[in-house]
């Protein structure tokens, strides 16, 4: 083939390759939008915010803390509005001790926004696992790290000490918030909101479902044409860059995690997006795995930054919560970094759930709903049952909860 002929080749596959890219661009914004708008009806039918302190009420004890932490996530879909809930509980009375479970919980309950991402691929098997591997490892890292520090925590309160002392260091520092820093959701939340005003005329909890429904249909369709187009461009240059960034190893991959998650104040997000990457077959889940870790450091910069904005006789009380959030997931990290025989734990319990997908998706369909409603719900209706509520606890000082709340999530641009 003559110079002139590779040339002429060269230049009629440029402006394909930029359309291709254009679209890639298109689809990820659409995937944004959908995990948005399916953020917004989760908010929606559980009342947000207000929706998360009542679940919370029922908070008696350490072990249905952390598992009304992660259905109050699930349901709210943002953890960052969860911890503010939490600061304000602990505001109004609620004991430090009980609050820690909740941020463990809040941890958890976050991931969920990944894993139903990856049923945008669920018409193709192969494809199918590799998504799906790579949305529950970072479940499995959550849920590994309560299983570990759950009940050193009850018996020792190392968390709960740690950030009470750090708390002290940075009380009356100057406000760090980062109010209106957050790009992604500026470019994201007018589309969102248009869509869930569609449905504002409809019963709350049909337009809340509607908006679900929409939302959910938005990443699968942009899941299916991402992972058709990432196939065709991640090669050569394209594949080195992600492999630099994310893939080059572990150190690389949880500090590309956690900088990425700092600039767009969501982990949800940053995990969403590395799971049609996975499908397409440029990242394996053994590389996706430091990547959610450093989200998992990342998603708390951002309400530890947001909590020293919080003046007044709670100023120390949101940083204690803030810290332990940072310090649980530090910690998690080091501890599965450094010990054998947790370092390939998540990933090989992702693998074999994945396997188990490829060949039935009941599996799939199954653990989700288990994990995040069936068995929190069973326990918040156990409790709501039961009548366990302790009003001298929990139920201390409704207009200093609100007030400590609504500072947090102004600053951290919570509706």
């Amino acid at each position: 083939m003559s110079e002139a002929t590779v040339s002429a080749t060269t230049e009629s596959t440029q402006p394909r390759l930029w359309l291709t890219w254009l679209g890639v661009v298109a689809l990820v914004y659409l995937l944004l939008v959908g995990v948005g708008v399916i953020g917004d009806g989760f908010k929606w039918v559980s009342g947000g915010a207000a929706g998360a302190e009542k679940i919370f009420a029922f908070a008696s004890n350490p072990i249905v803390g952390v598992i009304l932490g992660t259905l109050a996530t699930a349901l709210v879909q943002s953890s960052s509005t969860v911890t503010s809930v939490i600061v304000g509980l602990v505001a109004g009375g609620v004991p430090v001790s009980i609050a820690v479970p909740m941020i463990m919980g809040a941890n958890m309950g976050t991931t969920i926004t990944n894993t139903i991402v990856s049923l945008g691929n669920i018409r193709d098997g192969k494809t199918f696992n590799k998504s799906f591997q790579a949305a529950t490892v970072h479940d499995f890292f959550n849920l590994y790290s309560i299983f570990i520090f759950l009940p050193i925590e009850i018996l020792f309160h190392p968390l709960e000490k740690l950030a009470g002392v750090m708390s002290g260091w940075f009380v009356g520092s100057a406000d760090a918030s980062m109010k209106g820093a957050n790009f992604i959701g500026a470019m994201t939340k007018p589309v969102a909101k248009s869509i869930m005003g569609l449905f504002e005329t409809l019963p709350s909890t049909l337009g809340a479902m509607a908006t679900i429904i929409v939302g959910i249909a938005l990443i699968i369709i942009s899941v299916i044409f991402l992972g058709k187009l990432l196939r065709s461009v991640m090669t050569g240059r394209a594949k080195n860059i992600v492999d630099k960034s994310i893939g080059r190893g572990p150190i690389a991959g949880i500090a590309s995690g956690t900088a990425i998650t700092v600039l767009v104040q969501s982990s949800s997000t940053t995990t969403s997006l590395v799971v049609p990457l996975a499908g397409s077959g440029a990242l394996t889940t053994k590389q996706v795995y430091p990547f959610t870790m450093g989200a998992n450091i990342g998603t708390c910069i951002t309400a530890l930054l947001a909590a020293t904005a919080v003046t007044g006789p709670y100023e120390q009380l949101a940083l204690q919560i803030a810290l332990v959030h940072l310090l649980y997931n530090i910690l998690g990290v080091l501890v599965f970094s450094v010990t054998p025989w947790l370092k390939d734990a998540p990933i090989r319990s992702a693998e074999w759930l994945g396997n188990r997908t490829e060949t039935n998706r009941l599996w799939a369909l199954a653990y989700i709903a288990s994990i995040f409603f069936v068995l929190p719900s069973m326990v918040f209706g156990g409790q709501a049952a039961a009548g366990i509520l302790d009003d001298d606890t929990l139920g201390a000082d409704d207009s200093i909860m609100s007030s400590v709340e609504n500072e947090l999530a102004d600053n951290l641009n919570i509706e």
